[in-house]
């Protein structure tokens, strides 16, 4: 790829790897039917747009948790261990193919996150490679949950391009969801969804971009 001069990157299934079928399994064993409908990839409840936005608090999220399955008895415990389930981790070589961009462009990372898996990730990062934040590996970092705003709606994209006057001609954005890809494709920037069968380090390497 030629003149980008920046990179914004996804967190799930681009630099750490998440399981969503995990993630329903676990939901059914607690009591949610019609899971399809409930949390998948392509589309889900109300309670996770609004849980990745701010927008209820991590008690309100495990209290909706509990009113639709049906079962008021279930602990924190219970719905965080569930809810978890499908962070996997980051692979090897992702981390170290995130500093070498780093030095050659300028990088950002904008998830759609929430404070449950917040919470666990930066204690994993902390327990398995011993540092603090995924703030090293980028000029900023920023989660939905913290900003008020996600993908793929407009203005989280249009607040980083413009909080960091960021040309989209010169910007690439990495993602694995269509519909995130599609609002960033809009605003003009370059694109590429990363397949299940690529690693963020085979992207970077043959496309020219390390």
């Amino acid at each position: 790829m030629q003149n980008i001069k920046n990179i914004i990157f996804d967190y799930g299934n681009v630099i750490f790897h998440i399981d969503f079928q995990r993630a329903q399994t676990a939901f059914e064993n607690l009591g949610i039917e019609n899971i399809e409908t409930f949390f998948a990839h392509s589309g889900h409840h109300p309670i996770f747009n609004q849980f990745e936005m701010g927008a209820i608090s991590s008690a309100e999220f495990r209290q909706a948790i509990r009113d639709i399955a049906q079962h008021p008895s279930l602990t924190d415990t219970d719905i965080d261990t569930a809810w978890n389930s499908l962070l996997i981790g980051v692979p090897p070589g992702n981390h170290e193919a995130l500093l070498k961009a780093k030095d050659k462009y300028r990088t950002f990372l904008l998830s759609n996150n929430n404070e449950i898996h917040y919470n666990w990730i930066v204690a994993y990062l902390k327990r398995e490679f011993n540092i603090d934040s995924n703030g090293i590996f980028f000029e900023n970092d920023y989660y939905s949950h913290l900003m008020g705003m996600r993908k793929p709606n407009r203005d989280i994209f249009e607040f980083v391009l413009k909080e960091h006057a960021l040309d989209v001609n010169e910007t690439l954005f990495i993602d694995d969801s269509p519909q995130h890809l599609k609002t960033a494709g809009e605003l003009g920037l370059h694109t590429h969804l990363l397949l299940p069968s690529e690693t963020l380090p085979g992207f970077l390497q043959t496309s020219g971009l390390l």
